[in-house]
């Protein structure tokens, strides 16, 4: 009754976080917006336009069409980057899993910047062909990690999966660093886009990973059960009934699928998705089945803040929100690694 209690009470806390994040990522800026003027725009859109007599036309379009996209990205991107990692983290058993560290990311950065780089576009796909090819690489890169894994070890431990990652996602790296180096006319927008933003991006940007984001969300929030398992043991897994192989390459496809879309579409932005599960599984313990769905929660109205922060701490000049993120995410990540290492 009690964890009940606590797990109903998180959902609660982390809904209001999430709409207070969103009220105040849209009210503050250059050009204050009242609170009230912003609740009225949002209710205005389930169809009630006349709350909208009072409210004035410039507010009206920098919400609608600055704030409210900024914002919206900003939740999407906060929320892929951490169910992916409480995913990562929950298969591999091991906090230190996400994104970033398996090489994911990476992958979906190679993706995006070969596509910047010669100026890419799939026919029929149009702006599409930035987060497909963001999707595939990353898709590439688990795919490669896995099986590099298996080579070196058959059983597959975490340590290895997670060794490999690294190694891979400093590999492509390289590969960025090279093209970085080649560029000429680009270099300013590849560049900026590696450090994370979700700056003037519009509601196109929206349109692109939205699709990502529900169906990989969805297939990872439906494994919920297959991750208590994990927390197991692979081997205790499969006797509980877990086809542990295919369940094991639907997650990794997922989060990957999610992480590369998240890249595409903000570039890098680190430690949300090492830092958010992490936060969540404190607060409410290791039930998966509850454990993804409050990071996407919680992932959400964080990053929401924290691109806030990266637009208005030394306004008008705007900072890159992955700066913000590893500079709120690293000490608070070292100071949950302590305490977990002195309760155990």
């Amino acid at each position: 009754m009690y964890l009940n209690n606590k797990r109903k009470a998180a959902y609660l806390y982390a809904a209001f976080f999430l709409l207070v994040s969103v009220v105040v990522g849209i009210s503050v800026g250059t050009v204050s917006v009242p609170i009230l003027s912003v609740l009225k725009i949002l209710i205005s859109y389930i169809g009630l336009d006349s709350v909208l007599t009072n409210v004035d036309t410039m507010h009206i379009n920098i919400v609608q069409n600055i704030r409210l996209p900024r914002v919206l990205l900003a939740g999407l991107v906060g929320a892929s980057l951490s169910i992916a990692g409480a995913a990562f983290q929950g298969l591999l058993r091991n906090p230190l899993a996400d994104p970033y560290t398996l090489g994911v990311s990476s992958g979906a950065s190679l993706g995006a910047v070969i596509t910047l780089f010669f100026h890419l576009q799939i026919p029929f796909l149009g702006s599409f062909t930035l987060p497909l090819m963001s999707v595939l690489f990353s898709f590439m890169t688990i795919l490669f990690v896995i099986f590099f894994a298996r080579k070196l070890d058959p059983s597959m431990r975490v340590e290895t999966i997670i060794l490999t990652g690294i190694i891979i996602s400093s590999f492509l790296s390289a590969f960025i660093s090279l093209m970085i180096a080649l560029t000429e006319n680009e270099l300013r927008q590849i560049i900026g886009w590696l450090l994370g933003s979700v700056s003037m991006r519009g509601w196109s940007y929206i349109q692109m990973i939205l699709p990502f984001f529900l169906i990989g969300s969805m297939i990872l929030l439906l494994q919920g059960r297959e991750l208590n398992a994990f927390a197991f043991g692979e081997e205790r897994a499969q006797h509980l009934g877990v086809s542990v192989r295919r369940r094991k390459l639907i997650i990794l496809l997922a989060g990957s699928m999610i992480t590369g879309a998240a890249v595409a579409v903000s570039g890098t932005i680190g430690f949300v998705g090492l830092v958010i599960p992490h936060f969540v599984r404190i607060m409410i313990g290791p039930d998966h089945k509850h454990l993804l769905a409050i990071s996407v929660l919680t992932g959400s109205g964080f990053l929401i803040l924290a691109d806030l922060l990266a637009r208005t701490i030394i306004s008008p000049t705007e900072l890159p929100i992955g700066v913000i993120t590893a500079l709120i995410g690293a000490p608070v990540f070292a100071y949950l690694l302590l305490k977990r290492r002195k309760r155990s």
